[in-house]
């Protein structure tokens, strides 16, 4: 059965914001076989909107492989967004989640062996708070941002991880692999 795999990138701060950090080819090409290795990525409805980047890039390519090559496996990862202001969307890979993210995650669960994949700061929070996240992909960049969204904000409850993994890039980025310790 596949995992459950709350994976953002963020500041040594803490903060999350796509806008702030090292996207270099090193950090497309390991975003890229995430991704192609998971059966589905689950977005709020702001990062879904900021992922809308890419599919223009798979009609006109920049011309930079490693990022070419994760704009096209991004267009074509299934999506499901939750939202309660979004309609529909404009995504082929995407549709909007009309569950709770329990019962979408069990059914996808049910649907596929290959890994769920967290990508938004709000919808790590959720899955933390229900006890679903298999495992965290923290890339923190050597960045202080001093402001911003905070990627742990309204937690209830401590949570109590262990650090299984390191993988860092050339620009300074870490990678931190946690799994939960369940109690």
């Amino acid at each position: 059965m596949g995992k459950v795999i709350a994976a953002i990138n963020m500041t040594l701060d803490g903060f999350c914001d796509h806008t702030v950090g090292i996207a270099d080819d090193e950090l497309h090409e390991h975003y890229s076989a995430l991704l192609s290795s998971a059966g589905t990525m689950l977005y709020g409805r702001i990062t879904y909107q900021l992922m809308e980047y890419w599919p223009p890039i798979v009609k006109n390519p920049t011309g930079n492989q490693s990022i070419d090559e994760f704009a096209v496996i991004m267009d074509m990862a299934p999506k499901v967004v939750f939202s309660r202001t979004l309609k529909k969307t404009d995504w082929e890979s995407a549709r909007i989640a009309t569950r709770s993210i329990e019962e979408e995650i069990s059914i996808l669960k049910q649907q596929s062996d290959k890994d769920i994949l967290v990508g938004s700061p709000s919808l790590t929070v959720a899955v933390t708070e229900l006890n679903l996240v298999d495992q965290y992909q923290l890339c923190v960049h050597p960045i202080i941002a001093g402001k911003g969204l905070p990627l742990f904000k309204n937690i209830s409850d401590m949570k109590f991880l262990k650090l299984t993994k390191t993988k860092t890039f050339g620009s300074g980025a870490i990678v931190l692999y946690y799994e939960p310790i369940k109690k």
